[in-house]
């Protein structure tokens, strides 16, 4: 399993968001690096994000870009791509982060 997984839900249809793409960028100095990509399945989950066992302490970045998604769904949006910055103090942990999202405001957590 990624040591680093996400879901999307759709809050204003009250469904999983599938289709939406979603980078994962690690802080490198003052530069962001990409590390893995994916698009969430029918369930609105990324699990396989990341390779096992290749998780570091640092600050990392996931980019949820929604906009294709929301025009997709029927409804515009105002955020057409949402970043969600967060810091990995061990390594060792699962990291789960979630997007709660609709046309005009999202949420995030640390998940289990």
């Amino acid at each position: 399993m990624s040591p680093i997984t996400t879901h999307v839900l759709d809050t204003a249809l009250g469904k999983p968001a599938a289709g939406i793409q979603i980078t994962l960028e690690k802080l490198k100095g003052t530069d962001w690096q990409k590390i893995a990509s994916g698009i969430t399945n029918a369930d609105g989950r990324v699990a396989d994000l990341m390779a096992e066992g290749s998780l570091e302490s640092g600050t990392y970045k996931m980019t949820f870009f929604t906009e294709r998604y929301c025009k997709t769904a029927g409804f515009e949006t105002f955020y057409p791509y949402v970043p969600i910055i967060f810091e990995v103090e061990n390594a060792g942990q699962h990291y789960h982060v979630p997007l709660l999202l609709s046309p005009f405001g999202y949420s995030t957590y640390r998940g289990s």
